[in-house]
């Protein structure tokens, strides 16, 4: 047989061997994508937790920023009224000048066009009045106390001018160390909002209250928002809002931002939402105190409510065992 040929029987088994090979590995490999021994790690969002941790550490910056801010704009309140005072003293100051000057002018004038008078008539002769030098000394001497006057006043008015081109100076420093600050300011901002935005939609990080979970709609979350910025204004029965409340005028106030009309009075309110078990409330649900229900506040989670608690106590986040809770209902 020659060299180049083979038995069929040989050549056909390392090819076999081979293909087969490949079928395992091809196997093997399908079973580990379907059991994710091959898939790629899953990249897991931030917590709550961990967005809410960041926006405190952008909050660390923000807050010196704005304090150093207010720093420098109170600073350059007060230097911009100095420097207003320095122009108001200074103005005068340019018109004694300016008239001193005039004097000044007018003499020269009246010499040069009229000549000497009679009493300087000898000095002028012997002094050779058709040299320049010799009538400005002549000048010089008629104009003395214009000369001192006008030099009084300069002598002043440079020391005004100096401090206020330090004031000047000073304000232009300041005005760009406020701009910059104000842009620093807007950035960390923007950041805040941006990390508060990644938050999921059952969370709200309303104004004046603690972080919200659980949220179950969007009425529920135009409501928390809204009552939580009430938090600090003043009890005032039979007021619902939008500077004072009641305890029913501010939840009435809380929902009708969201669109859901309630009536003014506890024990309507009762009736105009749907009763929720305490295992399942949620924030922006209502509860209701007393067995004759007359007092409500809007439940944030956790066992907190924002309401207006009483003549004398502002709006404000409390716990919800502190009365005895009657139950819980949800508007919409």
């Amino acid at each position: 047989m020659p060299p180049h040929r083979h038995a069929p029987g040989r050549s056909a088994r390392p090819g076999g061997l081979r293909r087969a090979a490949h079928r395992l590995l091809t196997l093997v490999a399908a079973a580990a994508v379907g059991a994710g021994l091959l898939a790629a790690p899953a990249h897991a969002e931030p917590s709550v937790e961990e967005i809410e941790a960041q926006i405190d550490r952008q909050w660390e910056q923000l807050e010196p920023t704005i304090e150093q801010y207010n720093k420098v704009r109170a600073q350059l309140k007060v230097n911009q009224k100095k420097s207003a005072g320095l122009e108001k003293k200074i103005e005068p100051l340019a018109l004694q000048t300016e008239l001193a000057m005039t004097r000044v002018g007018d003499l020269a004038s009246r010499y040069y066009i009229s000549g000497p008078s009679q009493d300087l008539g000898a000095l002028l002769i012997s002094a050779k009045p058709d040299t320049l030098t010799e009538q400005l000394t002549i000048l010089d001497r008629l104009a003395r106390q214009e000369h001192k006057q006008v030099e009084g006043i300069l002598k002043v008015r440079a020391k005004y001018d100096a401090e206020k081109e330090k004031l000047d100076g000073l304000i232009e420093t300041q005005t760009k160390q406020k701009d910059d600050l104000a842009a620093k300011k807007k950035s960390i901002d923007a950041e805040i909002k941006r990390l508060e935005k990644t938050l999921p939609k059952s969370v709200v990080m309303p104004e004046n209250c603690p972080t919200v979970k659980g949220v179950v709609s969007e009425a529920a979350r135009t409501a928390i928002q809204t009552a939580c910025k009430q938090v600090g204004d003043p009890y005032v029965w039979g007021a619902t809002g939008p500077n004072s409340f009641d305890c029913s005028g501010l939840t009435q106030y809380a929902y009708k931002a969201a669109g859901i009309g309630l009536t003014h009075f506890t024990g309507a309110q009762w009736n105009e939402g749907k009763a929720i078990p305490r295992s399942e409330a949620r924030p922006g649900d209502l509860v209701f105190f007393f067995s004759d229900l007359h007092h409500v506040g809007l439940y944030l989670g956790n066992d907190q409510m924002v309401h207006a608690p009483r003549a004398g106590k502002p709006v404000q986040v409390a716990s919800i065992n502190y009365m005895p809770v009657a139950g819980f209902r949800r508007p919409g």
